[in-house]
């Protein structure tokens, strides 16, 4: 049976005999990739631990041996540049994938969904715990539904199969209780899916403080995620409970061993985040001024206008993502203009080769408690930014020339050495320092839990534990 013949060819590329979960696995992706019905959906739920990324690596290596097309995508330009380094193929982001440039729509650039051309291919989505459908600031892209948008792409094409993979127990989308793209109930809009779900810890990663860990975080979840989980430390080399009055010392040393690119400091608040970047940049960079050249920043709003200006770089990207870090690689000139300050700046975006690319930065934002430009914040920008277009008419063409304006649609960035959860999702690092900030007991509840399982698993070689609470020990 060619299904059969298939599994068995994916299992030789594991470097490893499949456990009985990862067998079950195999058989059903034979199964689907040999499916009559190419709009089934196949859905890989993977628990952390449990093998996915082997398993979906060797399922590339399967489909490119067999001569079958395969396309790599995930919700984040980090997320895919993981998800190259783990499957040896080259992904891209959903957004780059399926979207075309359109005509401009009220002054503003319009990305309208594209036609699918391929034939006989296999799209796996990875990190799909992240894909929204509901969102008002991607309504510039198709129809404001990521997964909608995604599917009918997908089944545009002739006898292409859409797999999506990723993992329930992380946080799902902001403002939504449950991942769409891997729940059940509201994948039926679709047709058929079938789902599979790995929880089985592989013997390989046992050793694991950081794995078994976020397995008994994942496990009390399962249990209604009621008061403290058990963590353990004392027993692996890869997870240590740090005291806030070494963490200066140990930062410094992480950022010597594994480069300042590899670590990250993960915490629940814009404002938690803000006074670690304050103290990291001035205790350990010697960084006195509010950003200078290498400074690590992370954009917190869409921006859409710059990219347009640079055609290499818009082959690459269509958009600078709320969550991208950028690198700030030189600052030509300071201006101060409608109540904010702005930097004219080179910035560098490691997550797209590296890429270079010119633009204007507010400032304002570095410091702010909230994640970006508040809605009163903006409107005021908006209406200074719109006297200066008074003289543009009808209202329609002044309200798009203030919306490319180079200090309304400045980007809006933070320092990223500490960040939240939400945005650290999709990426790892080798070292994870987190912080959970204040926490009562009605705190310790299944939300909590997802954020700190999140957390954990954004760490691949080290897990720093900073004031943690003794009753998770």
């Amino acid at each position: 049976m060619l299904s059969h013949h298939i599994s068995k060819r994916i299992a030789s590329h594991m470097g490893f005999t499949p456990t009985d979960d990862q067998q079950a696995l195999l058989d059903k992706l034979g199964a689907f990739l040999v499916d009559p019905n190419n709009e089934t959906l196949f859905v890989l739920n993977g628990y952390a631990g449990t093998g996915k990324t082997t398993v979906v690596a060797a399922l590339v290596r399967t489909l490119q041996e067999l001569g079958q097309q395969v396309t790599l995508l995930a919700p984040t330009g980090r997320a895919a540049k993981v998800m190259s380094s783990y499957s040896g193929h080259a992904a891209y982001t959903i957004h780059k994938k399926i979207y075309r440039q359109a005509a401009m729509r009220d002054g503003v650039g319009k990305f309208s969904l594209n036609m699918n051309l391929q034939s006989n291919a296999v799209f796996v989505v990875d990190e799909a715990s992240m894909i929204s459908n509901s969102s008002a600031e991607q309504s510039v892209f198709g129809s404001g539904r990521l997964l909608d948008d995604l599917v009918t792409f997908v089944r545009s094409g002739k006898n292409c199969r859409l797999a999506l993979v990723g993992d329930s127990a992380q946080l799902p989308p902001v403002g939504l209780a449950a991942s769409p793209a891997l729940d059940a109930s509201s994948l039926s809009f679709y047709g058929r899916s079938e789902h599979m779900f790995l929880r089985e810890v592989v013997r390989q990663a046992e050793s694991s403080g950081i794995l078994r860990n976020a397995t008994r975080i994942r496990e009390h979840i399962e249990t209604g995620g009621r008061g403290f989980p058990s963590l353990r430390h004392d027993d692996f080399p890869d997870v240590h409970r740090l005291p806030g009055a070494e963490l200066v010392d140990t930062l410094a040393t992480a950022y010597d061993r594994h480069g300042i690119d590899n670590v990250m400091v993960i915490t629940r608040s814009n404002k938690q985040a803000n006074r670690y970047n304050a103290g990291i940049r001035a205790a350990i960079l010697g960084k006195e001024e509010e950003i200078v050249q290498g400074d690590r920043l992370m954009v917190v709003k869409n921006s859409y206008s710059w990219i347009e200006q640079d055609a290499e770089l818009s082959k690459e990207v269509d958009f600078i993502a709320n969550g991208d870090i950028v690198e700030l690689r030189r600052i030509r000139k300071y201006r101060e203009m409608y109540g904010f300050r702005f930097a004219d700046a080179t910035i560098a975006l490691p997550d797209y080769s590296d890429a270079e690319l010119d633009c204007r930065l507010m400032l304002d934002t570095i410091s702010m408690e909230s994640a970006a430009l508040g809605a009163e914040q903006s409107k005021t920008l908006f209406a200074k930014v719109q006297e200066d277009y008074a003289h543009v008419s009808p209202a329609s063409k002044r309200y798009a020339a203030v919306k490319v304006d180079p200090f309304f649609s400045a980007l809006q960035v933070k320092h990223a050495y500490a960040v939240t959860c939400h945005k650290a999702q999709g990426g790892q690092w080798k070292a994870v320092f987190v912080d959970h900030g204040y926490l009562a007991d009605d705190m310790v509840n299944v939300e909590f839990l997802r954020w700190l399982y999140t957390a954990f698993t954004r760490a691949t070689e080290q897990l720093y534990l900073v004031n943690f609470d003794k009753r998770f020990f």
